[in-house]
């Protein structure tokens, strides 16, 4: 018997009354793997340019400092010992020791080796500098105004009052491992990094220094519920006035709140949402078409079709076949 939809997609269930926890499941639709470039032993003067990657980039400074210059933002960032720089879009970016260092291209090569039993040392005979890098690869392109809002760059710095207690074990625990050679070091740093990587967005929300519109909307007590409904019974037909209702809102005003805070009209996102999660099952499974229109909230896989092509631009039939070819994204 084939798994239902919703053994393949879901986590474990949440305790009785625990809303969805919404960053998780938008993460786990878009499938992320960790890329460890591992640890660099830096001497000034130094400067690294990262390979182009799609996904998104982390660095946490170990000692020393470091400027980073991303590319599309104009000016670099300093970064001192304990900061974490995370790159949520990917994009060029360079790290110097101070600004006009020469520039060292990593190489593939240098990438895997980095990640073997020892750091990379570049540099000249000056003051030393040591940092951890990762980059993320995401298996699917976030479909998501609230992971689309945030900024280029989220820099967390290691006196940061409000976020700087809940990173520091991983951070430490990160830096020992990546200064380790103890069997199974490079597996550890990949997970840690991954676990960084979501503090590292729940940092920046918790600091109030979110965009207009995104993941700040998680924390609004009104929004926060609505989309939590909205990832937990994404099936139910859903009004503006039922979703308004279910958080104490008039209509007007949580239309209005909602599209501000995370940046489009509430059925608009649902209709979003419904797709990505009908493509993860599409990509991930062999359940049929008329079930995955069910699982996402559509009563006839004929419009569940046109809904999908409109939002994917190829039917979903077609969309799966590629996918197990491996010619869509």
């Amino acid at each position: 018997m084939s798994p239902s939809p919703k053994e393949l997609t879901d986590r474990p269930a949440e305790p009785d009354g625990q809303p969805a926890d919404v960053l998780a499941e938008v993460l786990d639709t878009m499938r992320l793997s960790t890329h460890m470039y591992g640890r660099f032993e830096l001497y000034a003067p130094w400067g690294i340019q990262f390979p182009q990657r799609p996904g998104a980039h982390i660095v946490l400074i170990a000692r020393g400092g470091a400027r980073l210059e991303v590319e599309g933002r104009e000016g670099g960032v300093v970064l001192s010992a304990g900061d974490l720089a995370l790159l949520p879009h990917g994009g060029g970016h360079t790290l110097r020791d101070t600004a006009g260092s020469p520039l060292h291209v990593l190489g593939q090569g240098e990438c895997k080796r980095a990640r073997g039993v020892g750091p990379i040392r570049l540099g000249g005979e000056g003051a030393r500098t040591s940092l951890v890098a990762a980059s993320f690869r995401f298996g699917v392109e976030p479909q998501t105004p609230l992971f689309n809002a945030l900024p280029p760059l989220i820099h967390i710095t290691a006196d940061d009052p409000v976020t700087a207690g809940s990173l520091a074990p991983t951070v430490q625990l990160l830096l020992a491992e990546s200064a380790s050679n103890s069997p199974g070091a490079t597996v550890i740093m990949s997970r840690l990094a991954d676990i960084l990587l979501v503090q590292a967005l729940r940092a920046h929300v918790a600091g109030g220094k979110c965009e207009e519109h995104g993941l700040r909307a998680l924390v609004d007590p009104q929004i926060g519920k609505a989309l939590a409904l909205l990832h937990e019974r994404s099936a139910e037909p859903w009004t503006v006035e039922s979703l308004a209702a279910a958080v104490a809102l008039s209509r007007s005003g949580f239309a209005a709140r909602f599209t501000a805070l995370v940046g489009e009209p509430p059925l608009e996102y649902l209709a979003r949402w419904r797709m990505t999660k009908a493509a993860q099952l599409l990509r991930e499974s062999h359940v049929p078409l008329s079930e995955v229109a069910e699982y996402v909230g559509y009563s006839s896989e004929a419009s569940f079709n046109r809904a999908f092509k409109r939002w994917g631009g190829t039917a979903p039939g077609t969309y799966r076949r590629d996918q197990r070819r491996g010619t869509v994204g």
